[in-house]
This record gives C-alpha cells, sequence and structure tokens, in this order.
C-alpha cells in the first residue's frame, strides 16, 4: 500500500497555475495578517481596509508581473532547488520594490490612502518566508513520504573561489544529485582553516587524505577553475594513487543559470592526469591560410581526419571535400557538418583512395587547394597480417595523392605519418616511412622541374588519446567489463598528445612549412603503459581489476622514437614544432623501387613484399616477428657480398 502511495505522489505534479494562484494567496494571507497583528479587529476602520486592499491589489498586480518574469511558478515543488528559493527572493524584491514606488505616489496625490513603512516590511518578509518555506516544506514532506532517505554520499570541494563556491551551492539546492559538501580544499594558506558555508576549509597535504578518511569522504569535486590550474602538477594523480574518486563540471559559464545538470558533473579523465604543456597555435595565420579555399581532406572520418575536418570548418573554407572508404562514420561526419556548419559547402566521396580512376575523377572535379591526407591503415598487428593492403593504401594511396596534388595545381599537401616510421620495426611503420620519403623526393623534384607549385609537408607524431582503436578506450571498456586489463610488458612506453592539439598542429605546419620539410610534434614526457593502466583502474573507483601481461605483439617496440638515430632536428618558430634532418632520397630511384614494390603487393607474397620494403628503407629490422626471417637474409646476402668484394 505504502509503495502504492509513493506512485501516487510521483507521478501527481502542481499545474504551474495551481502554483501560481498559491502564490498570490500568500500575497493576499500577508497583507490580511499583518493589518489583523497591528490594528486587530476593533481598530480595523473601513479607511484601513479599503487601503490594505488597495495595497492587496498593488501587490498582486506588480508581483505578479515579476512572477512570471522570474518563472517562479514552472519547477515542480517537491524538486526546489536553491535557484529556485533565489529566483522567488528576486521576483519579490522587484515585485514589491515597484509596489512601494507606487504607494509613496499614491500617498502624496491622495491624502485618504496611506500605509506604513512597517506594515509594508512586515508583509514582505511574511510573504517571503511563506513562499520559500512553502517550498521546503513540501520538498521534506515529499522524501520523507516517498522514503528518500538514502544516504547522501560525502564530497569535499577542490577550489574556494567563485566557482568552487558556485560548485558547492549547486550542489546543495539540487535535487539531482545525493551530494553532502563536508570541507574545501585549498591551496592558500591565508583560506586555510576557515569555514565557507558552514563548513572547514583544510589544505592540500598528506594530513587531508587522514581527514577524508575520517570523514568517510571517498569523492572530490574538483572546481573547473582549479581543474585548470593543478591539471598538469601532480596533484590529481596523487588523489588517484590514494582511491579518492574525482569529478569536475564544465566551466561555471556554461550552466544554465546557477544550475548545474548531472550531464555537466563529469568524472575527471585520464586525459586530464597526463602531463600535457597547453599548446599556443596562431589561428590568424592559419585562417589566412585556409579562409576561401577547398580544401580536401582523406581518412576525413577518422579520428585524426574528422577533427581536422572540425577545425578546418571553423576556418571559414570555400568548401571541404570529405574521402573515405569508411561509409558509416563518413555519413556520421555529413550529419555533424549539416548541424554546426549549415553553411558550408561539403564534398561527402566514398572512395578507396588507392583506386587511381576515382581520384583522378574527384580531383578534376574538385580541384583542391589546400590537401590534409590522414588515410592510412593504423594498427600494427593488423598490417603484420595483411602486408599487400598495408601496400596499396597507405603507400600506393598516398602516391596517386600526391600525385594528383602536383597535376592538378594543389597550393599545399599535408600528410599525417607517425613516429612509428622511426626506425621502423613492423610494416605499418615502414609503409608510413615510403610515404614520408616518396612524398620527400617528389617535393624535391617538383621544386627542381618548376613545372608546379605544390609545397609537401609531412607532420609526424605519436599515438592520440581517444582515437580508435587507441589504448584508452580500450582500457576503459575492458575496466568497464571487469577486467582484466591487458598490457602487451611491464616496460612498455608511449608519447601521447589529445587529437586536437595533434590536428591544430598539423594545421600550423601546414600554414607555415615550406616544401619537402617532415616536421616533428614535441609530445612531451612519455607515458609508462602500466601506470596508465593503474590509474584508469583507480580513477574508474572498480575494484579487483586484474592486470594481465600479454605480450609484445608482433613488430611492437617497448618504445617509439621520433627521430632516426641519423637524423637531426632544428627548431622552428613554434617550440612545439621541429623540423627533422632526414637522409633524402632522389625521385628517379624512388619511384621505380615504389612501383616495384605496389606491382609485388598484388602477388600476395608477404616474405618477398617486406623484403622490397627493407630494401628501399635499410634501417627497418622486424622485432617479435615471421619478418625477421628476411633480415637474416639480407645479412646474409650482405656478408655473402662482401666475402666476394673481398
Amino acid at each position: 500500500m505504502s509503495k502504492i502511495f509513493q506512485n501516487f505522489l510521483s507521478n501527481r505534479v502542481l499545474s504551474r497555475f495551481s502554483i501560481f494562484v498559491i502564490d498570490n494567496l500568500m500575497i493576499v494571507f500577508s497583507c490580511f495578517t499583518m493589518y489583523f497583528v497591528k490594528y486587530g479587529f476593533e481598530k480595523l476602520t473601513q479607511e484601513v481596509r479599503n487601503d490594505g486592499m488597495m495595497l492587496c491589489l498593488l501587490l498582486i498586480v506588480f508581483n505578479t508581473i515579476t512572477f512570471i518574469s522570474f518563472r517562479t511558478f514552472r519547477g515542480i515543488l517537491r524538486f526546489s532547488s536553491f535557484s529556485d528559493l533565489m529566483r522567488i527572493i528576486y521576483a519579490l524584491v522587484l515585485g514589491y520594490a515597484l509596489t512601494y514606488v507606487v504607494v509613496v505616489f499614491l500617498i502624496r496625490i491622495t491624502a485618504s490612502f496611506y500605509i506604513t513603512n512597517v506594515i509594508f516590511a512586515a508583509i514582505f518578509l511574511l510573504n517571503m518566508f511563506l513562499m520559500i518555506f512553502s517550498r521546503i516544506l513540501v520538498k521534506e514532506v515529499y522524501e520523507a513520504i516517498t522514503g528518500r532517505n538514502v544516504k547522501p554520499i560525502s564530497v569535499f570541494i577542490y577550489g574556494t573561489k567563485q566557482a568552487g563556491i558556485s560548485v558547492a551551492k549547486a550542489l546543495k539546492g539540487n535535487n539531482e544529485f545525493n551530494y553532502r559538501v563536508l570541507g574545501f580544499i585549498s591551496d592558500e594558506n591565508h583560506m586555510i582553516g576557515k569555514e565557507l558555508m558552514g563548513v572547514t576549509i583544510y589544505a592540500n597535504n598528506e594530513n587531508l587524505f587522514r581527514t577524508l578518511e575520517a570523514k568517510d569522504v571517498k569523492t572530490i569535486i574538483v572546481s573547473p577553475q582549479k581543474m585548470e590550474e593543478i591539471k598538469n602538477s601532480n596533484l590529481l594523480a596523487n588523489f588517484v594513487d590514494h582511491n579518492i574518486s574525482l569529478l569536475t563540471t564544465v566551466p561555471v559559464n556554461e550552466w544554465s543559470g546557477a544550475i548545474i545538470s548531472r550531464e555537466q558533473l563529469k568524472d575527471v579523465q585520464i586525459e586530464d592526469l597526463l602531463p600535457r604543456d597547453p599548446i599556443h597555435i596562431n589561428m590568424l595565420e592559419i585562417a589566412s591560410n585556409l579562409e576561401g579555399k577547398r580544401v580536401l581532406v582523406t581518412g576525413a572520418a577518422g579520428s585524426i581526419g574528422g577533427e581536422i575536418v572540425r577545425q578546418v570548418a571553423s576556418f571559414n573554407p570555400y568548401s571541404i571535400i570529405l574521402i573515405d572508404q569508411a561509409e558509416t562514420p563518413l555519413h556520421d561526419m555529413r550529419l555533424e557538418l549539416q548541424e554546426k556548419w549549415r553553411d558550408l559547402r561539403t564534398e561527402i566521396v566514398v572512395a578507396d583512395i588507392g583506386n587511381a580512376s576515382r581520384m583522378e575523377k574527384v580531383f578534376a572535379k574538385t580541384q583542391p587547394q589546400f590537401i590534409f591526407h590522414a588515410a592510412a591503415y593504423k594498427h600494427v598487428p593488423m598490417m603484420e597480417d595483411n602486408v599487400s593492403e598495408s601496400v596499396q593504401t597507405n603507400i600506393l594511396g598516398a602516391k596517386i595523392v600526391a600525385d594528383l596534388a602536383v597535376k592538378y595545381g594543389a597550393q599545399k599537401f599535408v600528410m599525417v605519418s607517425t613516429d612509428k616510421a622511426v626506425n621502423p620495426s613492423n610494416v605499418m611503420g615502414c609503409s608510413k616511412r615510403i610515404c614520408e620519403i616518396y612524398v620527400q623526393a617528389l617535393a624535391k623534384h617538383v621544386e627542381r622541374t618548376g613545372l608546379k607549385s605544390t609545397q609537401f609537408i609531412t607532420t609526424r607524431f605519436g599515438n592520440v588519446l581517444g582515437s580508435n582503436g587507441s589504448v584508452i578506450p580500450l582500457f576503459r571498456d575492458q575496466i568497464k567489463h571487469g577486467g582484466p586489463v591487458t598490457v602487451t610488458h611491464p616496460e612498455i612506453i608511449r608519447y601521447f598528445m589529445t587529437i586536437p592539439e595533434a590536428c591544430q598542429l598539423v594545421l600550423e605546419a601546414g600554414s607555415f612549412g615550406k616544401n619537402g620539410e617532415i616536421y616533428i610534434f614535441d609530445m612531451g614526457k612519455p607515458v609508462k603503459i602500466l601506470d596508465l593502466a593503474k590509474r584508469m583502474i583507480r580513477l574508474s573507483g572498480s575494484k579487483n581489476v586484474k592486470i594481465e601481461f600479454t605480450g609484445l605483439r608482433n613488430g611492437e617496440k617497448l618504445y617509439e622514437e621520433l627521430l632516426n638515430i641519423a637524423e637531426h632536428s632544428r627548431p622552428t618558430r613554434h617550440d612545439k614544432i621541429m623540423i627533422a634532418e632526414v637522409r633524402e632520397y632522389g625521385y628517379a630511384e624512388v619511384s621505380q623501387k615504389i612501383d616495384a614494390l605496389i606491382k609485388a603487393s598484388y602477388d600476395y607474397d608477404d616474405m618477398r613484399t617486406v623484403k622490397k620494403m627493407k630494401e628501399i628503407v635499410p634501417e627497418f629490422q622486424s622485432i617479435n616477428s615471421p619478418y625477421e626471417a628476411v633480415d637474416r637474409l639480407l645479412e646474409k646476402i650482405a656478408k655473402n657480398g662482401a666475402l666476394a668484394k673481398g
């Protein structure tokens, strides 16, 4: 029976009109109550009653206007929040202020009309008390009857400035959350030990964790302002290492008034705990290069290609041509562009970049001026097992697009490469290194002949956070399902960069790059994958999630390099971008060898194809791969050749 009653209450909501009427009745009640208190029944003459009725009428008129303006009657009473109560206060203050102005005016022009300030103030205070108390009473009674006595989650707020205070106020008055703020954390010495909103402010030191344990606090909400200040320090990581769950919010200016929704209160992501320095980009120069231009992006449905499309779209290009062979993700990109950039001209092309005749038609029709080539197969183990596809997409595709860029007079061709191209240990990395070699050789060839003016730029960087198939989404999914989290080796390390950061640097390098240069990005400090996995497990709050070591996959290194040992780098005007000084190849020789490699790939003889790849890139030494046999064969041939010459 109790459950039926609870369901009845849960499904019954007072209409807005009913709340509006009740609020106005409170005005009437406040007026007559204060008049009776002041005069009593005996002294309540006809004149006094007339004055009271006139005042009551004025209050109803002006407060009706303010109630409508501040929408005081639109909420559900049992879910009233702090912001709802503040709207009531604002509405009453303004309504009574307008009424008081009219009352003063009437007193001056009408001798028969008179009201004391004491009565007016008393009516205002009683009216405010009744409206606020009614909301609180309904809320408390509803929670008591429906049994919503769930123990609240004890939390601390990190940050004592306006952003932190706003978060605390929003939580305190919002029934959507079941949090109880027991303290604040501050880095400012003059704030330590003081009280804020009735709770103590604590310092962020070792004693803090004893306090958290004593108060049974397992969650800290980091204010958005404080998040920006400390995300590059070890402070957040320290909380995670003590098994403290972390939450943060979007910036306060993105809230709906003083209200915060559940979607805006989010878990701190592992990306926030990685040591990242902010990257500053010259947006004006990028905009001047791309505004009004026809821009073509290959691999436009992928993680990097898609983000390049989004960033290019914000620079007001004449049009964007999106090319990818993944139909569904490309369709999703189309919908996103239609929603966010409705006036942008877009050409959506489902195509394989290795199809020369198809790409020829696309270039002839669209005449692109800027080309961002991000299409490639990128998963190392997959390409170890599919060598020919790696050659036909990564190498042949890049060659076709680069050649067409020259043929159709594109201004710039920017190729996205990878740190796995440095001293490659796998087929994928070697395929990208061959792309680099061809593009650089073509750039010098075009420059020498002077027939076309296309500039070729190559950008090389490491892993991007959250990209399709990357380690962080994999770990999240494994943790979600209770583990185990699979790490290939306890000592494996990787460089990481966020997708927007990487794409911004690609655009920046493309804007000031000259011709034939290979740009490498400052990837910050390398991250140990085992530490990453441990931290993600702690951050999730999951218990008993095990880590398993599966062994290095075919072609996988313990660490990636951004430069070949024989290469050097020189700085550019951007402190995060450097130019790699690499060995250059002659165009005729490279073109001939690559054509032979592509032709061999159609025989689908993996050993023979890999052998030709190693002949083009001698530093390609397979690791943990069946193609180590090719290395031994080439060493034997080289040794026999040396003996024959001797």
